[in-house]
């Protein structure tokens, strides 16, 4: 889902959503977890207002997004367990996807 989908969607979105969004925007291999963790450092850096969040696939859930499982994702980063690999609330205002849109490798 795009970043403006998301926002149609919900005014609050998970971090590792709104990265899968970019991510395809951008045409960025989300599930690298090396290059979340640059996308939250630089969120930081900015001081975007976030909240951290534990985030949960739960078995059953078949989320997937280009073939590749959000769940497999949130638990490599849960492994990492350092501020760049967290989950975070992010409220999708226009100035906060302004900034997440200024983010590149």
């Amino acid at each position: 889902m795009s970043l403006n989908e998301l926002r149609k969607k919900v005014l609050y979105q998970n971090s590792i959503e709104v990265w899968i969004g970019l991510s395809k925007e951008k045409n960025i291999d989300w599930v690298d977890t090396e290059n979340y963790k640059k996308f939250i450092a630089f969120l930081l850096k900015n001081n975007l207002n976030m909240k951290q969040m534990s985030i949960c696939f739960d078995e059953s859930d078949k989320a997937s997004e280009g073939g590749h499982s959000k769940k497999v994702f949130a638990n490599k980063l849960a492994a990492i367990n350092d501020e760049y690999s967290a989950c975070y609330s992010i409220k999708l205002s226009d100035s906060a996807i302004e900034l997440i849109r200024k983010f590149s490798l």
